[in-house]
């Protein structure tokens, strides 16, 4: 192989990856090759005479491994955008190498000296606290990797970590390849009963891109099965494709109940080999809630009041579609359809009436004009200016206002495709940071799976994926306003239980009519969405409030009990499951497991994390009221939140909410926005 563009300095614009040079074949001798480089650069560190100092230590450690960097975030990124059998593949080859060079790191002891010494004398040190801050992390991370641990323990700690590597992959590829195995494609037009046009449409597109002339196909990826369930009126086969969804990765060729159990006792040990009672106790020493008795103090107050509102969601349900459908018994696929139908009985609207006001192309303009009013930053297009790694991606400059200075490289790949994940995330190429000797701007991307155009429409999306845009944005902003020296603690580099705040908060705006004013025009006409319908939307924002707030209190459990319980005592994945979620659970299960596809907990970093996502709501209910209080785009206001994403991780983030807000965040936001108050004071 004559060059490998992994290895070299981009020439791009904001050093960008150059996605056209990158080929698969690429990524394994790219990964030996940086690894190799990383190590050189690391006996040179150790080697280095001088006494240990922030300098000559911990700033070197920092740049050591910068084309390594490099290359694991372009692969494990395109392994998720773009994915694939040759990149699963190489995963399972690149994952235990990227760990054993991990460890080798974290368990080197004469480096553990060196960053140890720096670490006793940092009283007498003149650091910012940025730099306290990467010094307390690295000490921690070396000591939590396992740094004062003997050499048997050592060895076995190594052991653990390049299996996790493997196993994590697999799960990922087990839960995709699961999903793309469902079809549902219809031939007879009476089973397309009820169905919105726009979901026929979808259907009718991804049918002959599939070669099913004349017929419609329904697949597992959100925007297909969402509409499905919500407003088919052929109840069987809305059965059929809510247990298809419910059952991915469970039993048959992608099950991924081996590598559930085997995760789980693997990272139970690790956690012991540390010193800690769990993996969840080993995780929560590093985040807000400090313990998972803290998390679970947190979950059941919300249980109190999400539990009675979701029992009554139901029985108002069950009344509602006995009554008026006559129907007998209210199963799991008939929620999304009745509780639709409901909708539309009380609040006179149905998710599909606002599809015709959220073309995708001004939902994004009117996304990116929002954070123009509330950081002064504009986004520029830069199609041709930067390669990307597949036609539908978007790019864009994003820059400051006021003077034009660069913020930093934004990609946006929006539709779903073969081998692409489901669901929707921020991801980054390279934080902002020392990069080469300079402090350099961001590189980051946001991946969607939104409703595709069609052969005679725009992609139309609904309310929630509206949002959705509005959260994956928040996180890239917090990733783009970042100001600090060091990437390890630069953007989303914070605490897991803060990281949702930024983009949780963001789509607080999507409810107000005059940001909807902005973008939400009818893709005929032209006319404005109507006031009486955002009224109707905001009327019904707390609808059904409860039975959705109960299903992430369940996820959050079953997730602290995988990783607080004794895994040697788990015989099969459905009976712990059930056991877990027993006072959740408002249904029996009648598919497969959710944590077979739980991708968040074995494949993400949520684990014993799960619960961050009503921790962050907490915080972003609080920060709303400012905003309501203030104005929506108040400047004061919006500057002392700049403030706060520009920190990244680089200080303490109850420090820095209290920074911001003036006082500690309250407690009660989130139930009293979700008008829930009253029932946990009732309960107390």
């Amino acid at each position: 192989m004559s060059s490998n563009p992994l290895l070299e300095k981009s020439t791009l614009p904001n050093q960008a990856p150059p996605f056209d040079r990158i080929k698969t074949e690429h990524y394994l001798p790219g990964l030996k090759a940086a690894i190799e480089e990383a190590e050189k650069n690391i006996a040179k560190l150790k080697k280095n005479k001088a006494e240990p100092d922030f300098e000559n230590t911990l700033v070197a450690l920092e740049c050591a491994s910068e084309t390594l960097d490099q290359v694991t975030s372009a692969f494990y990124n395109q392994l998720s955008a773009v994915g694939g059998d040759d990149l699963h593949a190489l995963a399972a080859e690149m994952g235990p190498l990227g760990a054993k060079f991990s460890n080798d790191v974290l368990l080197d002891a004469k480096l553990f000296k060196r960053v140890k010494a720096v670490y006793d004398k940092r009283g007498s040190l003149t650091l910012t606290p940025e730099q306290k801050t990467l010094l307390e992390d690295t000490y921690k991370g070396f000591v939590r990797g396992g740094a004062n641990l003997s050499k048997k323990k050592k060895a076995r700690l190594r052991e653990i970590s390049e299996r996790l590597s493997t196993l994590t992959p697999a799960f990922m590829q087990n839960t995709v390849k699961s999903a793309e195995a469902f079809e549902l494609v219809i031939s007879d037009e009476k089973d397309l009963s009820g169905l919105p046009d726009s979901a026929i449409d979808s259907a009718a597109h991804a049918a002959e891109e599939k070669g099913y002339t004349g017929k419609w196909l329904f697949t597992l990826d959100y925007p297909s099965f969402g509409p499905f369930l919500q407003y088919a009126d052929n109840r069987e086969l809305r059965e059929k494709i809510w247990r298809a969804f419910g059952s991915r990765a469970w039993k048959g060729e992608y099950d991924n109940s081996a590598i559930i159990l085997e995760t789980v006792k693997l990272k139970k040990e690790r956690a012991k080999l540390l010193g800690y009672k769990t993996h969840a106790h080993y995780v929560l020493e590093e985040r807000m809630a400090k313990s998972p008795e803290q998390v679970m103090e947190f979950l059941k107050k919300l249980k109190t009041a999400y539990k009675p509102a979701a029992k009554k969601d139901l029985a108002t349900l069950k009344k509602y579609a006995a009554k008026e459908h006559g129907l007998t018994e209210l199963m799991p696929w008939d929620v999304g359809y009745y509780a639709e139908k409901l909708r539309k009985k009380l609040f006179d609207f149905t998710s599909e009436d606002f599809r015709p006001y959220y073309s995708l192309e001004k939902v994004l303009k009117g996304c990116f004009d929002h954070f123009s009013n509330l950081f002064g930053i504009r986004f520029n297009n830069a199609e041709g200016k930067y390669p990307v790694w597949h036609k539908d991606v978007q790019v864009f400059d994003v820059v400051n206002s006021t003077d034009g200075a660069f913020v930093g490289t934004f990609y946006a790949d929006f539709h779903p495709r073969t081998g692409k994940n489901q669901g929707a995330w921020m991801t980054t190429y390279r934080n902002q940071g020392l990069w080469r000797g300079k402090v350099e701007r961001p590189v980051v991307a946001i991946v969607c799976n939104f409703t595709k155009p069609t052969n005679d429409k725009p992609s139309l999306l609904t309310h929630g994926e509206v949002t959705t845009l509005y959260h994956e944005m928040g996180h890239a902003i917090h990733g783009l306003l970042s100001d600090v020296t060091y990437r390890a603690v630069a953007g989303t580099n914070v605490r897991w239980d803060f990281v949702e705040l930024p983009s949780q908060l963001q789509e607080n705006w999507c409810y107000e009519k005059s940001v909807l004013d902005t973008f939400a025009e009818h893709y005929q006409t032209g006319e404005k969405i109507p006031a009486a319908l955002v009224e109707k939307l905001n009327k019904a924002q707390n609808y059904m409030v409860g039975w959705g707030g109960l299903r992430q209190i369940g996820l959050a459990q079953l997730d602290m009990a995988w990783h607080t319980k004794n895994p040697d005592k788990i015989t099969d994945v459905e009976s712990f499951e059930d056991a877990a979620v027993k006072d959740t659970a408002l249904f029996p299960r009648l598919a497969g497991p959710s944590s077979c596809s739980f991708g968040h907990i074995f494949a993400g970093g949520y684990s014993a994390g799960y619960y961050s996502y009503k921790w962050a709501e907490v915080l972003d209910a609080d920060t709303f009221e400012l905003f309501k209080e203030k104005g929506l785009y108040d400047s004061q206001s919006a500057q002392a939140y700049r403030e706060l994403l520009s920190k990244g991780g680089s200080e303490d983030p109850a420090v820095l909410y209290r920074n911001f807000r003036g006082r500690d965040a309250d407690p009660d936001a989130l139930l009293r926005r979700e008008g829930l108050l009253k029932a946990v004071k009732k309960a107390a």
